[in-house]
């Protein structure tokens, strides 16, 4: 384990900041991204089920505060909208804007054509290795920090 730790930093660094650098979606911070693609799949896979600010902060980790503001810069650009819920006044669900969901398709097709870049760099194998060590990193990750 000589280092180890500090070659998995690295690497970790390293994927991070390519990703973050290269603006995948020029549109879009990285938060709103990521929320966005939440929402986005919700959506497509679970179409009945309502998303709360509350549900994104459990998914990304990210504080309450950096949330809401990140939801206000969604809702400025119309990507998003929120509507309180009539069965519980406190509860306010959040909904990418039908209008915009065609912008956000065409944003992630472009993410889409990168990542199918990397796939031909790597290869298959390396990639159903990679992806199958990045959810056990994930999963061990949530496991300690939870």
């Amino acid at each position: 384990m000589d280092n180890l730790n500090e070659a998995l930093l690295e690497a970790w660094l390293r994927v991070s900041t390519s990703i973050n650098n290269s603006r995948l979606v020029s549109e879009l911070s990285f938060n709103e991204s990521i929320i966005c693609n939440l929402l986005y799949k919700n959506m497509l896979e679970h179409p009945k089920q309502q998303i709360t600010a509350t549900d994104l902060c459990a998914e990304t980790r990210m504080q309450k505060s950096l949330m809401n503001r990140t939801l206000n810069q969604l809702e400025s650009k119309g990507m998003i909208t929120r509507e309180r819920s009539q069965e519980d006044k406190r509860c306010i669900h959040i909904y990418l804007n039908m209008e915009q969901i065609k912008n956000y398709e065409l944003q992630h097709e472009k993410i889409l054509v990168l990542i199918n870049a990397i796939i031909g760099e790597l290869g298959v194998d390396k990639t159903r290795t990679a992806i199958a060590t990045l959810n056990d990193i994930a999963q061990a990750a949530n496991k300690l920090f939870n």
